[in-house]
């Protein structure tokens, strides 16, 4: 095995431990706003996706491409929909006989 693949495979690992420390130490009230961050995250990686799909050489990295832009769309929408149900707990509930104001 190359050095290269075992010092890549040693920095996934700790990236994994690192992440899985850092997430489970974050307090509740802190979850909404990082979701948002993690999202703009994956937007990114999105774009990348993107831009490695166009500039695919064989029907292999085409294919590869475009499941990684669908994948990482759905990790996009899906993390907005996570936040909106979560921003939804947030709001205050009309009460009864009173006119619901739009925000």
């Amino acid at each position: 095995m190359s050095p290269e693949i075992l010092l890549g495979a040693y920095v996934f690992v700790l990236a994994i431990f690192v992440g899985f420390e850092v997430i489970a130490r974050v307090p509740s009230i802190l979850h909404t706003p990082l979701m948002s961050g993690t999202n703009a995250i994956h937007g990114i990686v999105l774009l990348g996706a993107m831009l490695v799909a166009g500039s695919a050489d064989t029907p292999l990295l085409h294919a590869l491409g475009f499941l990684a832009v669908v994948l990482g769309a759905a990790n996009v929408f899906g993390g907005f929909v996570v936040t909106d149900r979560m921003l939804e707990m947030f709001r205050k509930k009309p009460q009864p006989g009173t006119r619901e104001r739009q925000p």
